[in-house]
């Protein structure tokens, strides 16, 4: 993807996360649900959260190299509007679905009593 589409892809996929933030009153911020995935990936690599399956995981790093990648699936200079459109699509669903996701996963670890951090004995 062409530094410009990656901007644009990135400027899309934001208003999408935060207008799906600021939607509901008492929903966690995009900061919240953004510092989540990093914990959510963990709690799903040691088997402790089972939200995420691994087909949607997969998903969601077949898109990150896709929105990475320079290779299109949609060329640009073949068609110039679905060149753009398939990596801003990618990118929106991409971010809006990872912070659904991590506000799932925000959900399940207050519901669970989770606390971050390391046992000590």
């Amino acid at each position: 993807m062409r530094k410009s589409n990656r901007a644009a892809a990135g400027a899309a996929a934001w208003q999408a996360v935060q207008q799906a933030g600021s939607a509901r009153p008492g929903a966690p911020t995009v900061w919240e649900r953004a510092s989540a995935l990093p914990r959510m990936l963990g709690a799903r690599i040691r088997g402790h959260y089972d939200g995420l399956s691994g087909s949607r995981l997969l998903l969601y790093v077949l898109g990150v190299v896709y929105v990475a990648s320079p290779i299109d699936l949609v060329p640009e200079f073949f068609v110039p509007f679905l060149g753009l459109a398939d990596d801003v699509g990618v990118a929106v669903w991409l971010a809006t679905s990872l912070m659904a996701e991590s506000e799932r996963f925000l959900h399940w670890e207050r519901r669970d009593n989770y606390v971050q951090g390391h046992v000590v004995d």
